[in-house]
């Protein structure tokens, strides 16, 4: 690697000063910063990073996803592999190690604690207190991911246990996922040994967590949009703030990613400073990442921008490798071979069909929220048809089924969801946190069958379908999770299949990335598993109809 100067206005985030530099990159090392009397003008500051995010959710694997991020001034991802292992295990997280290795961009891997999140799912895979401890000691993988088993942290199961205190052994920081936490339990959950969380949704909530020695992730993903609620934190606690995007659907990563944040909270009146050390300075030294901070010594690790008000990207470099320049992204393709784990037969309309009980008038029905990956329970009557419980679309009261993808001929699910909005017609995913089984809602069950069916033919995606006969797809060869093109071809067909979403009636913003938290139990309050209706506030089953 060749020696290079670069001249700018740098923005020191460690002294606290902008002022005219040249640095001096040698072999990918900063190896002098000179103060200058001048300088062109554009702005020199450490990269990005996201604190936070399931790559798997952007429906492309690591190669392809960094040739979307690169572009918006980020050079590092904090990457909780847990999608991809709660479908193929531990093979699914090296598949993750691997693919980073073709790419200079930096991913740093955690130990999915959670696989699965609970055990009133199926999931492809276990990965038990041993697996993680075998996983915590790889050089490749950083801390112990997200914590979602809150209960078993506050209730203190010997496994969640065992979990937490091999990433203390081992001294790789924990993470956390406890949505709702306050007070003594947010205490509590801090006392573990957890430190941060990514699942606030109130300020209250979050400055409960910093009292109690938490970090906070400031969240603005796809379909969880945090950063109203939080965003005064950045000067109110600049030392306890991180961004992060968690999950992050192909059509919105082509428009931002951390920079969105930046840009965000400058709007918002945020210091310069406070801002950038949230977004570039805090991730690094948590998780104690090998990443440049724009330093003698440290790795060439930065970003060109233009100015200060709309950080419009110019360069990005990583290691001193120019990855991307004034529109032009330097990084390769990578061709990538699947791993999947998929194994259900073709269903039936029968299959999917709500039987009334008699004297049972009423049902229980998830309300989807807009922006939120909470839910809540509302009790609505039922609309029977012939003995069976339908689709009650004049009010907006949806079926919503989960299929089982790992074994042949286990029953479905069902229940009824409100918000999706769907006049005709029914949406489908494999992208259905955390445990990946099919998750589908529908307006009829022959529009759902005919959506669940083209993932099975496919062996997992995401579908819309119409009716019986018009379906569109995108299938997702690795894991179901996953597309092996680009991210500008995979960006295009996820767009294409949310314009026909709308078309069909849904007014959410993102309701494929809204539909697969329905199946995420360990958010309340209302979700459905392949096993049934789950109550999260109580932590069991409940019923459907009463």
């Amino acid at each position: 690697m060749y020696a290079f100067t670069i001249s700018g206005r740098l923005i020191d985030l460690h002294q606290h000063r902008i002022y005219p530099a040249t640095i001096t990159i040698d072999n990918g090392i900063i190896t002098t910063i000179t103060e200058t009397e001048d300088a062109p003008e554009q702005f020199i500051l450490p990269g990005f990073v996201d604190a936070h995010v399931h790559i798997e959710s952007s429906m492309l694997v690591p190669t392809a996803f960094a040739r979307m991020a690169v572009v918006h001034g980020t050079i590092a991802t904090v990457s909780d592999p847990h999608e991809i292992a709660n479908v193929c295990g531990i093979p699914g997280v090296q598949y993750m190690i691997d693919n980073s290795r073709h790419t200079p961009f930096k991913c740093f891997f955690g130990a999915p604690s959670c696989v699965p999140a609970t055990f009133f799912e199926t999931a492809g895979a276990h990965i038990d207190a041993t697996a993680t401890e075998e996983l915590l000691q790889n050089p490749d993988i950083w801390y112990l991911a997200e914590m979602m088993n809150y209960p078993g942290v506050l209730y203190k199961d010997a496994e969640v246990m065992a979990k937490l205190g091999a990433a203390k052994r081992i001294g790789k920081p924990i993470d956390g996922h406890a949505p709702g936490l306050m007070g003594e339990t947010a205490a509590q959950y801090a006392a573990a040994g957890i430190t941060t969380d990514h699942e606030c949704f109130t300020l209250q909530e979050a400055l409960d967590k910093i009292a109690a020695g938490m970090h906070i992730l400031i969240r603005e993903g796809s379909a969880a949009k945090n950063f109203e609620a939080l965003h005064s934190l950045i000067s109110t606690h600049p030392e306890h703030v991180m961004f992060c995007s968690d999950d992050k659907h192909p059509d919105d990563l082509v428009l931002h990613h951390i920079n969105g944040h930046v840009r965000r909270a400058l709007e918002k009146g945020h210091d310069l400073f406070n801002v950038l050390t949230a977004a570039c300075v805090n991730p690094v030294q948590h998780y104690k990442l090998p990443v440049g901070q724009l330093r003698v010594g440290d790795a060439a690790d930065f970003i060109v921008v233009n100015n200060t008000t709309d950080f419009a990207v110019l360069q990005n470099y990583i290691g001193g490798r120019l990855v991307y320049d004034k529109g032009k992204v330097l990084l390769p393709e990578v061709a990538v071979t699947p791993i999947n784990n998929f194994d259900t037969n073709l269903k039936s309309i029968a299959d999917f069909a709500v039987s009334a009980e008699e004297g049972k008038q009423q049902i229980r029905v998830i309300e989807a929220i807009e922006g939120q990956l909470v839910t809540n329970e509302l009790i609505l009557p039922a609309l029977i048809q012939n003995g069976q419980i339908v689709s009650d679309v004049a009010n907006d009261i949806l079926k919503i089924a989960v299929v089982n993808r790992y074994t042949k001929d286990a029953p479905i699910a069902t229940a009824f969801i409100k918000n999706f909005g769907l006049k005709k017609g029914a949406l489908a995913s494999t992208v259905a946190h955390d445990c990946h089984n099919i998750v589908a809602v529908g307006a009829d069950d022959i529009a759902i069958t005919a959506a669940v069916n083209a993932l099975i033919e496919s062996k997992g995606g995401i579908a819309v379908a119409e009716d019986a006969s018009a379906v569109l797809s995108m299938p997702l060869p690795i894991a179901g999770l996953m597309s092996a093109e680009d991210g500008h071809t995979v960006a295009a067909q996820y767009a294409a299949l949310d314009a026909k979403a709308k078309e069909l009636g849904t007014s959410l913003k993102a309701p494929f990335m809204t539909l697969s938290f329905m199946a995420l139990l360990v958010i309340p309050s209302l979700k459905l598993s392949d096993k049934g209706l789950f109550d999260g506030k109580t932590f069991r089953f409940t019923d459907v109809t009463l």
